[in-house]
């Protein structure tokens, strides 16, 4: 996401764990042993996946555990680890807007009537897919704030709207636009502009 908007770019890769999958695993997500038999191992997609995350923020659902992992793998390939300062953890931040409230990611789905109808096993796609609505709505909704300001626009937009609103105006108005604008005006009771 950029601005809270989704761009449609996705890093998705099935990844051959060089150990069994234990069938409690395979009962969670799906994936049994024949399906990545021939998919590449975690040190192969490692330069993929750390290019796609660059610099970003990391939106995680239960961060510590996932970072866990994820951290472990890296080192052991002399990586350095994602730090936790560049991770926006959904539990922690539901677990304190809802304090006592179930606060997993079926349980905010279903708060914010997000849709599980496709959500056979945990995968990390689909669950990536609906963190994000979870989070837009755990973060205000689609409008977070009334602010009518475009201070967090890029410059570009900030340059653009200030040239416009300067601009002054190359044509004058004819008097039969000026006619009907009084008879649009009648219409209403009290207006608070007018042409005299």
């Amino acid at each position: 996401m950029i601005n809270r908007v989704k761009t449609g770019k996705v890093f998705h890769q099935y990844i051959n764990p060089i150990v069994a999958i234990s069938e409690g695993a395979r009962r969670v997500h799906g994936i049994t042993d024949a399906m990545v038999a021939d998919k590449p191992t975690f040190p192969e997609i490692v330069p993929g996946f750390l290019e796609f995350l660059g610099d970003s923020v990391i939106i995680i659902h239960n961060a510590d555990f996932d970072l866990g992992f994820i951290n472990h793998e890296l080192s052991l390939l002399g990586q350095d680890p994602i730090k936790h300062d560049r991770v926006i953890c959904t539990l922690k931040v539901a677990r304190k807007k809802f304090p006592g409230s179930p606060a997993s990611l079926d349980a905010l789905c279903k708060r914010y009537n997000i849709s599980l109808e496709e959500r056979d096993n945990h995968g990390a796609l689909l669950d990536a897919q609906l963190l994000t609505h979870v989070y837009i709505n755990l973060t205000g909704g689609t409008q977070s704030n009334l602010a009518f300001d475009n201070s967090n626009a890029p410059n570009t937009q900030q340059s653009t709207a200030k040239k416009r609103s300067r601009s002054k105006r190359e044509f004058k108005v004819s008097a039969e636009e000026l006619a009907a604008h009084e008879k649009f005006l009648s219409k209403i009771k009290a207006p608070l502009w007018g042409t005299k």
